[in-house]
């Protein structure tokens, strides 16, 4: 690329430059959507230290890799690579001055423009691999600053593309659509955060417009350009992971499947969109069809066996909702022996399997879930100073075993499966949830009958807990109701699990909107909010109360909030 300081028009060299750097990007996300990950690296390696859009789509597609794999030297190469991409991505930046104001003059080219907005990608990619790392604040409050600059650099062009209608290069489209990704990830993102969190960050007093955010991702998404597979990624992310996990569990399922049509015809073979199709019929309860697209998204690529892990992950919830006990251990045991993300969160998966078993029956591999127990605390890792919160429960669950004569988990596998939102996945199936019911009341004669000891409260609350989400489920309302104030009134009788307090109220809240009790919905949730803390899972919660509060539209900081962009 040529660094040279002609307007739109006038340089040829520079728009071929820039254009042809373009159609190579898009061939490379092409080969990448068509599983030939190697090939898609090697054809932008080249040129990732001279070409700005060259070094930009190299670190995202190591940043997607990572970001499918959640394998920390993944994450840290990709962090340094997408560092080393905004170096190259700052040579081709004007050098003095605001955007706003050097715009003023009129005095930008076409080349200067694409390396704001590549360098506020870099910038924006950065913090989202800091935020991945862990759920915590400190994760957080490290990602704040360079959020805070990529946002403004995508404020400013923003402004200066509305502003300056006539201002159109030959690749303005791709400019346009990597505004459009900058701008709605933004507004999407922001829209999620509780606004504790958003304080740490600077961003007090700012919350993102999820609407306005989704309609910016989709705008980009739709049209013809080098963000157009990013803006569809992030979309299905938030439509089929990020509205379980930090929302209320209402994926936007129709939008998700609009979304994917085009890319299945397209890439019928495509790894990743084999992986989202399985995530889409898992949401809409047909395990079944789920299964055996997760299954395909195995078979269709060998070259990155760590996509596969994802499917695993997913094969191990799909056969834990429909209680095939071995099955589920099957997948978790594959996890620990090849995903190195969280060893620690596997192995407490295998012994959560092996425990619902009968306990006469015979364990695959002659295992024994007590002994894996056992050894759970002993993979615990350490990533940036930090482990991660799934981790750290799981540790503290197995620390019961420690004991020669240890008190058995009632029914660890379901209350992880909580934690991951998955009763809402199998609400759509009466059958699925049926047998959880009937699992959980086997669970609740089990604990009566078992002399009292000093963990017999927590038990039975975790067992009234899941109870509810099931009975909620099959709209018996009253009766659900009933079982989450049960765990509110045992508050001061819970010796471990404190963190069962905010999520009864938290369930009873959701609760009390589906059954149309804004008023009371909202003062439960604000306590839940603001009466409890540092209790396990913590950031997860607090998600999840802030989605629900703004499903009511109800005021979730403590002072009025501005809209971003």
């Amino acid at each position: 690329m040529s660094n040279g300081k002609s307007s739109p028009g006038t340089s040829n060299s520079t728009q071929m430059s820039l254009r042809v750097c373009l159609e190579e990007c898009m061939e490379a996300l092409d080969l990448f959507l068509n599983n030939h990950f190697n090939e898609s690296l090697d054809k932008l390696q080249p040129r990732s230290k001279e070409s700005m859009y060259h070094a930009l789509i190299y670190a995202t597609v190591l940043e997607m890799q990572a970001m499918m794999t959640f394998q920390h030297e993944d994450i840290a190469s990709a962090g340094n690579t997408m560092k080393s991409a905004q170096e190259v991505c700052q040579r081709f930046r004007k050098r003095s001055g605001s955007l706003a104001s050097r715009a003023a003059g009129d005095d930008l080219t076409e080349e200067e423009l694409h390396a704001e907005a590549c360098y506020a990608e870099c910038l924006l990619q950065r913090a989202a691999l800091t935020f991945l790392q862990d759920e915590n604040m400190v994760s957080f409050i490290k990602g704040g600053l360079k959020v805070r600059n990529s946002y403004l650099i995508y404020k400013e062009l923003h402004s200066f593309i509305e502003s300056h209608s006539s201002f159109k290069g030959p690749n303005h489209k791709h400019l346009e659509g990597g505004v459009a990704f900058g701008i709605g990830a933004f507004n999407l993102t922001l829209s999620l955060f509780p606004a504790r969190i958003l304080k740490v960050l600077e961003f007090a007093g700012f919350s993102g417009d999820k609407e306005y955010g989704l309609s910016k991702l989709s705008e980009g998404a739709t049209s013809h350009n080098l963000r157009s597979m990013l803006c569809s990624l992030l979309l299905l992310c938030y439509y089929t992971f990020l509205s379980f996990i930090l929302g209320t569990g209402e994926g936007d399922v129709a939008d998700a499947e609009k979304l994917l049509k085009p890319f299945q015809q397209r890439y019928p073979r495509g790894a990743i969109f084999l992986f989202f199709a399985g995530r889409v019929e898992e949401i809409k309860g047909n395990v079944d069809e789920a299964v055996a697209l997760f299954e395909d998204g195995c078979k269709a690529q060998q070259a990155w066996k760590q996509f596969h892990h994802m499917c695993y992950w997913e094969l191990m919830w799909c056969f834990t909702y429909k209680r095939h006990w071995k099955m589920a251990y099957f997948y978790a045991d594959l996890l620990s022996q090849e995903s190195r993300w969280s060893k620690a969160m596997y192995v407490y998966m295998k012994a959560a399997c092996l425990s619902m078993l009968p306990e006469g029956e015979a364990r695959p591999f002659g295992e024994n879930e007590v002994e894996l127990f056992r050894q759970v605390p002993a993979f615990k890792q350490k990533i940036a100073g930090k482990s991660p919160p799934t981790e750290k429960f799981a540790i503290r669950k197995a620390r019961r075993y420690k004991a020669s004569n240890p008190v058995r988990l009632p029914v660890p596998v379901l209350e992880m499966m909580y934690m991951w939102n998955g009763f809402s996945m199998i609400s759509k199936r009466p059958e699925l949830t049926e047998g959880m019911l009937e699992t959980l009341l086997e669970a609740e004669r089990t604990l009566e009958a078992t002399p009292g000891n000093e963990y017999s409260v927590d038990d039975s609350c975790l067992i009234l807990l899941l109870k509810g989400l099931c009975l909620k489920n099959q709209s018996r309302m009253q009766a659900a109701e009933e079982c989450f104030n049960k765990v509110y009134s045992s508050e001061k009788k819970l010796k471990f699990d404190h963190y069962l307090i905010p999520n009864s109220l938290l369930e009873l809240g959701l609760l009390y909107i589906d059954t149309g009790r804004r008023e009371q919905a909202i003062k439960i949730l604000q306590k839940a909010k603001n009466n409890y803390k540092e209790y396990s899972m913590e950031s997860r919660t607090m998600f999840r109360i802030h989605a629900a509060l703004s499903k009511l539209k109800a005021d979730t900081s403590d002072q009025d909030e501005i809209t971003v962009l």
